[in-house]
């Protein structure tokens, strides 16, 4: 896997600061395509890009991520991407690097929940303690047949010695070592078991083979989901509770918030219920498409209406194309009013919102939040998550009273002479999958609020003529 090897080692040289080089990190994400469409779309999401600031360079996004965060997601990443790109048909060895996927993302949160000062070095250690075993299924797959039939399935390391005529983390450090990877990195690729008696506190080498035994055994007992499993993960952090110095129940946290993160992330995994993901993926693609369709559609029954509609049924035209076509659970269009100095919802679609016009009011002078920004920007502004806490203070506390059940959101201003005249914002809750807005989505939701925009210009041109006309 030379391709893995060359990545890994540039990556852990960027974490450690070895090249002073300016954006190292930066050269490789750029290495692979796939890399860098992760990580502009990480930087571009809600939680580091909350006010509609575009990130279109890998240099800034290393900047706003910092290189731990970039590491992480790339050896994730081209650990599962060297096997599908060499041998997209080995099954067996994508099980094993997502187990490898899985111990790094365990020992992440274990780290972070310690306080561990340098975790990405327990992330690495973990991903590749498995390495042996990857190795036998990428390269061997004959051979790792005969290990299971020799000791039987899930017992692959203990045949083999026998088999093989080496233990599977001989053969992963041989491995580590023809790649030239750092030494604390081979030390850390180490088995080390607890001890029966009262352990003995660990030097900093042997805490991390330790953390990295625990997480790639807690990756294989979480791999399948089911209670044997569970049972195991419990038992394995009993045994190594002492030995690392952390209590049981930060560890089991830890793990809990692991399984989360892996559910999402692997893509084969039990644990990850493949099949329910790809049958909501396609649901998800589905319903996508057709939105899309009626967001079309709507802006060709506005283009058309344009000329005779009034402000009013224009906003109202807009209001249920963006409801409809990005399935929003609620919608309302605001106004402002400028005499009162106010935004106050006055229409709005979707469960409940009748009920909720009534609280959906805020002043307009300035206050640093999202909508202000999204309004003083005049740019379409997506939220992917609004419950994260680091993002707690860029919203309203109306927002907070009337609309916190909502998971992400988007906000159209709507801005006539430079200054805002209103907006239309729609959410979605915790029913509705994970989404991130296409570019196409983007251009439709830009088309609508400027034929709504023109309508309002209309109107003004209009009004300004009249009294023109009665003042000569």
């Amino acid at each position: 896997m030379p391709g893995f090897a060359k990545a890994i080692s540039a990556i852990l040289g960027a974490m450690r600061g070895e090249d002073e080089h300016e954006f190292n990190m930066t050269r490789t994400v750029l290495s692979d395509p796939v890399l860098t469409n992760k990580v502009l779309k990480l930087a571009n999401s809600g939680m580091y890009s909350a006010f509609g600031q575009r990130i279109n360079t890998v240099s800034k996004a290393v900047l706003v991520l910092g290189t731990e965060a970039i590491g992480h997601l790339a050896l994730g990443l081209r650990l599962i991407e060297e096997l599908t790109n060499l041998s997209p048909d080995s099954t067996i060895a994508h099980v094993e690097m997502e187990k490898a996927v899985l111990a790094g993302i365990v020992a992440q949160q274990v780290a972070v929940e310690a306080r561990v000062r340098e975790p990405e070095e327990a992330v690495v250690c973990s991903m590749l303690h498995g390495l042996g075993r990857m190795m036998v299924t990428f390269y061997m797959p004959d051979r790792w047949a005969m290990l299971q039939k020799h000791g039987g399935v899930g017992s692959e390391d203990a045949a083999a010695p026998e088999v093989l005529g080496l233990t599977m983390e001989e053969l992963g450090r041989a491995t580590a070592e023809h790649w030239h990877l750092p030494g604390n990195v081979l030390a850390g690729m180490r088995v080390i078991e607890p001890a029966d008696d009262s352990p003995a506190p660990l030097a900093a080498g042997d805490w991390l083979a330790a953390i990295s035994t625990m997480s790639s055994t807690c990756a294989g007992a979480l791999w399948a989901d089911d209670e044997a499993g569970a049972a195991r993960v419990l038992d394995i952090t009993r045994r190594y509770s002492g030995l690392l110095g952390i209590e049981e129940n930060t560890i089991l946290g830890a793990i809990d918030k692991a399984r989360a993160i892996a559910a999402v992330d692997l893509t084969i995994a039990p644990l990850a219920k493949p099949a329910e993901k790809r049958a909501k993926a396609a649901q998800t693609v589905r319903m996508r498409a057709e939105g899309n369709r009626i967001l079309m559609s709507g802006v060709s029954d506005m283009r058309d209406s344009l000329p005779s509609a009034s402000p009013g049924q224009m906003m109202t035209m807009a209001l249920e194309t963006v409801f409809q076509g990005l399935s929003f659970s609620r919608a309302f269009a605001f106004l402002r009013n400028r005499k009162e100095r106010v935004y106050s919802a006055k229409m709005g679609f979707g469960e409940g919102s009748k009920e909720l016009l009534a609280e959906l009011t805020f002043e307009d002078i300035y206050e640093p939040n999202v909508f202000h920004a999204a309004l003083n920007s005049d740019r379409v502004i997506f939220i992917e998550n609004a419950k994260d806490p680091k993002f707690a203070a860029k919203l309203p506390a109306w927002w907070k009273k009337s609309l916190s059940d909502s998971r992400s959101f988007v906000i159209l201003p709507l801005c006539s002479g430079g200054q805002p005249v209103g907006f239309i914002y729609g959410d979605w809750d915790e029913s509705f999958p994970s989404i991130a807005l296409s570019q196409t989505e983007f251009s439709l939701l830009n088309d609508i609020r400027a034929l709504v925009v023109r309508a309002v210009e209309r109107r003004q041109q209009s009004d300004a003529a009249a009294v023109s006309t009665r003042a000569a």
